[in-house]
């Protein structure tokens, strides 16, 4: 008995000599601690790597975002851009901008041709689920732009008219859903709009109020309908869906860029000069984060 018992003790032992010959050659696995994740990379550290923040923005709507006449990515938007660039990598010149349209800011998120949109985008619900936004650096609402000479009195005069919007805009995404059966004519830049109206191809153009006032101040012979469309709504960056690290790292920005009013002097030196001397200026920016909506 003793020696059938000592036989079937050499079966696994013999097993498992067997199966470390054949692993020798393999590395000993190491110890996971129970629960750990595995090891991801992060993305401020791949920024970081790369030494370069890269930004989308707009070239043709300031003040927010537009190209200078020296060529240079300029405005309150890119300004901030800038100023991420200096406090994640310590130079304000390690961020390359790459010029968006409003129909191309989330699928270029979403393609990862950008880290961030600087890009004057409405939170909506609709976006939201496509893209994670920030907290608000600005609040707009939606308003309509019409020659001085125009019969076009209120919103409710649009409906037999022709309404110009930028493919993409909040403008754009609200009366399509609100108002199916106004004739829209939709061009893919701002410029290209505004162009547009001026050349009296449509009898309004639906747009942020804040580009809107901006356009009628340097160009007179245009007005602002009072009216709104839709709630004041706020503004803010974006990143790709699940970018929970540089969402945050943004939001934390965003609250010390608040305790140095840096906002306030970018509309000091953007926005204000825009603007009718009456407006507030916590009417338009969003200092901190805070909004109060």
């Amino acid at each position: 008995m003793k020696t059938a018992k000592s036989s079937l003790l050499l079966v696994p032992l013999l097993g498992l000599a067997l199966l470390a010959g054949c692993n020798k050659s393999e590395a000993p696995a190491k110890p996971v601690a129970s629960g750990a994740a595995p090891a991801t990379t992060s993305y401020l550290d791949t920024i970081k790597a790369r030494d370069k923040l890269i930004v989308g923005v707009f070239t043709d709507k300031p003040p927010f975002g537009f190209v200078d006449e020296k060529g240079r990515y300029v405005g309150f938007d890119t300004d901030i851009g800038r100023q991420f660039a200096k406090d994640l990598l310590g130079d304000e010149n390690k961020v390359e901008f790459v010029a968006v349209e409003p129909a191309s800011r989330i699928p270029f998120l979403q393609s990862d041709k950008v880290d961030l949109i600087l890009a004057n985008m409405t939170v909506t619900p609709e976006r939201q689920q496509a893209v994670d936004f920030t907290n608000p650096n600005l609040k707009v609402a939606v308003q309509a732009l019409v020659p001085n000479d125009s019969s076009v009195k209120s919103l409710d005069d649009l409906a037999t008219r022709t309404t110009i919007v930028t493919t993409g805009t909040t403008a754009d995404v609200w009366l399509t859903k609100n108002h199916p059966d106004w004739k829209l004519l939709k061009f893919e830049k701002n410029s290209e709009s505004l162009q547009a109206l001026a050349n009296g191809r449509g009898d309004a153009y639906a747009q942020d109020n804040l580009v809107l006032f901006s356009w009628a101040k340097q160009n007179p012979g245009y007005r602002v309908l009072d009216e709104k469309l839709g709630a004041e709504a706020p503004i803010a960056p974006a990143v790709k869906k699940g970018n929970i690290e540089l969402r945050d790292w943004v939001n934390t920005e965003l609250a010390k860029l608040g305790e140095q009013k840096y906002l306030l002097k970018l509309y000091d030196q953007y926005v204000r000069k825009q603007l009718s001397d009456d407006t507030k200026p916590e009417s338009v920016i969003v200092e901190g984060g805070k909004w109060q909506g």
